[in-house]
């Protein structure tokens, strides 16, 4: 059987020839047809021979052509006659001698009366305005009618009509001056509609139809005066905005492409751009681009700012970067880390302190969910990295990765050790950072530090007895591990610890003494603070604090009332009379904002919808504040106080100690017992009678 193959799209400017030959007026010659009247026959030749493959009868040549109702069918007019090419009998002799004649009149005519210059518009809107929908559905209609089981040639047509249609000047390929989405969001809902059924309709044939779109676009490209691309432009993005993953089916083939055109930097361009419109719909197809496509060409100059600010665009869509976790690895993170942070690469200044801003949370992505189980795969490439030669800004930012690597994930210790002698310059530049942070190092993180500190120093001595050529580097670890484990024993006094166990020894003495002589007054525990005079001093205590709380509530209860009628009396019309006026003021309001409240009611649930879908991305972003506000807090005003407090208490104890001549005694112990509760309870009661004077003041003063 003959299989029957669609021929492929028609020829831009055999459609501009045909289209020009039917709009142009012919003048008819009366009289014998001669051989320039012949020259003109060639229309209707082709109409006689068309109405001969329908079996009807030639109509004479001075007839004028019916033209075509849509654009399409003359492309398809080709088709048709070798459709019927086998049902047709051969032409006679005179009509072939009509079309002989035809055809050398066309390669005579004039190249201004074959061609019909494309309508260009200034802007896209103006020529969204002028595209007929309408027209399109019918040349779709005919297309899926002529063609029900090729969908590839349903989608190349309509990329074709879109692209001849929307002929707008074009800005620049990457188009960074417009919307992320832009031509698309210029399409009006009814098109959107037309576009959308048909890719649903051919949703088998999308990826071919997708490298269709860029390699058409790269062939328009290498005219001198190509066309515009804004409709393909609109074909790419309304199939990746509901198929993202077309993008990214193959991205091996389109790096390869790009690698071909790398002297092309239009071409390059416009393959990136294509392909990084999957990342506005899904951040994961996104990263797959960014990794596979622009990373690759990151250092090469005409390529590189679009790449980081495509990434840019691309966090800044998707803030709730949970959805990307897995796809950055160390393989891809530790390029990054070094265009970031590394001088004199092939990164401008300015591009390096963009990506530099972006690092951040480009690390959130890579170090995933659990970084306490993947982290250790990152620590040998941090430490390798650590030199002493790198700059002050790449060896903190290694430094505090490490950190964050032996905090979090404890294998990474493990992997430190097994590293240590072939990274001595690197591990003395990290001992010695822990040197410098070790009042922010938790306590887990020192237990673990002291076993490995330890075995570093046994490894130290090894090294140092066989003589190792590193020398230098030996003994800088050494000098760096005495200091910890130094640093390590000299730890402050566990005051906590200490002052918990005294509450327990006190509480259970207490216990113990009450049960065994039967009541409080008869144990030994009350005995001895009648004899301190601990128990009178407090018995009197108690006695004033009753009775200047008794007096206080006698008088409240005598004055309040008092007071309340007196500012009752005063103030009550006042205060009536702004209640009145706050009513008014009210119903005034709610009568002229009825408008806009009627707006708001109608909208509210809009903004609902909008809320509801918003808003977890928006808590994420706000439960990392918090979390870096309480950072901050502990680090600087928590822990600053702790040790504040720890250090008065030390001095408090220091004093004690020196008060007492070096003697720790019971009988000094509770001298400094009684005159610290003297001289709290003078303080108290002095402070208390300065606020009574105080309050008296101002009672009587009014």
């Amino acid at each position: 059987m003959r299989r029957e193959t669609r021929p492929p799209f028609p020829d831009r400017r055999l459609l501009r020839r045909r289209v020009a030959a039917m709009s142009t007026p012919r003048w008819e010659v009366v009289g014998k047809p001669g051989r320039k009247a012949t020259a003109n026959a060639g229309p209707a030749g082709r109409k006689a021979l068309g109405e001969a493959n329908g079996g009807q009868r030639a109509a004479p040549a001075s007839l004028p052509l019916a033209t075509s109702e849509t654009l399409f069918e003359l492309g398809f007019e080709k088709t048709k006659r070798k459709q019927n090419k086998e049902q047709v009998p051969p032409p006679s002799g005179s009509q072939q001698q009509k079309k002989q004649n035809a055809a050398k009149s066309a390669k005579k005519a004039p190249a201004g009366e074959l061609r019909q210059k494309e309508v260009k518009f200034r802007t896209l809107e103006e020529a969204l305005k002028a595209l007929d929908v309408s027209e399109l559905q019918k040349a779709l209609d005919q297309s899926l009618s002529l063609f029900p089981e090729t969908p590839s040639v349903w989608l190349k047509d309509l990329a074709g009509y879109l692209n001849y249609k929307l002929q707008a000047p074009e800005s620049e390929p990457t188009l960074s001056q417009h919307p992320h989405d832009y031509p698309y969001c210029l399409v009006n809902k009814e098109l959107k509609s037309i576009i959308k059924s048909l890719l649903s309709k051919a949703a088998g044939a999308l990826e071919l139809f997708f490298d269709h779109c860029i390699y058409t676009m790269l062939q328009e490209l290498d005219k001198t005066s190509g066309e515009s691309l804004h409709g393909y432009r609109i074909c790419i993005q309304a199939v990746l905005s509901d198929k993202p993953r077309v993008a990214t089916a193959d991205l091996g083939k389109y790096l390869e492409l790009l690698r071909s055109h790398q002297n092309r930097p239009a071409k390059c361009l416009t393959i990136m751009w294509a392909l990084g419109q999957a990342g506005f719909a899904d951040l994961m197809e996104g990263l797959k681009v960014w990794l596979g496509i622009m990373l690759p060409v990151l250092g090469i100059k005409s390529l590189s700012p679009f790449a980081i600010t495509f990434l840019d665009r691309l966090l800044m869509m998707h803030p709730n970067l949970t959805k990307g976790f897995g796809m950055i690895g160390p393989k891809d993170f530790f390029p990054l880390l070094d265009f970031a942070f590394m001088p004199n690469n092939s990164l401008s200044p300015s591009l390096q302190e963009q990506l530099r801003q972006l690092y951040p949370r480009l690390k959130v992505l890579a170090f995933g969910a659990k970084p306490e189980t993947t982290l250790h795969t990152y620590f040998p490439s941090f430490l390798s990295r650590t030199l002493p030669g790198c700059s002050a800004d790449m060896r903190k930012e290694l430094l505090n990765c490490l950190t964050e690597c032996l905090s979090l994930d404890p294998l990474s210790f493990s992997v430190w050790k097994q590293l240590y002698v072939k990274h001595l310059s690197q591990s003395s530049l990290l001992l010695n950072h822990y040197l410098e942070t070790w009042g922010q190092t938790s306590k887990k993180v020192r237990k673990s530090l002291h076993e490995t500190v330890r075995s570093f120093k046994v490894t130290n001595d090894e090294l140092a007895l066989k003589g190792s050529n590193n020398a230098q580097d030996v003994s800088a670890c050494q000098t760096a591990c005495k200091s910890l484990l130094l640093k390590m024993k000299t730890s402050r006094f566990p005051w906590p610890r200490l002052a918990l166990v005294l509450l327990v020894f006190t509480a259970c003495f207490l216990m113990h003494d009450v049960r065994t002589h039967g009541s409080f007054q008869a144990s030994a525990s009350a005995q001895f603070l009648r004899s301190s005079g601990i128990l009178s001093v407090s018995q009197q205590a108690w006695s004033k604090v009753s009775h200047a709380s008794v007096g206080g509530y006698s008088w409240l209860k005598a004055n309040v009332p008092l007071y309340y009628s007196h500012v009752a009396t005063a103030l009550g019309p006042n205060l009536e009379l702004a209640w009145t006026k706050t009513n008014a003021t009210a119903t005034y309001i709610s009568g002229k904002c009825s408008a806009q409240l009627a707006w708001l009611r109608d909208h509210l649930p809009a903004f609902i919808e909008w809320l509801q879908t918003h808003v977890p991305d928006a808590v994420l972003q706000g439960a990392e504040y918090l979390k870096e506000l309480l950072l901050f807090l502990m680090r600087n005003c928590f822990l600053p106080a702790v040790d504040y407090v720890a250090a008065s208490l030390e001095g408090l104890w220091q004093r004690w100690v020196a008060s007492c001549k070096g003697e720790s005694s019971w009988d000094c112990l509770r001298d400094q017992l009684t005159n610290l509760t003297l001289s709290s309870w003078t303080f108290l009661q002095d402070t208390t009678v300065a606020i009574k004077d105080w309050a008296l003041a101002i009672i009587s003063g009014h």
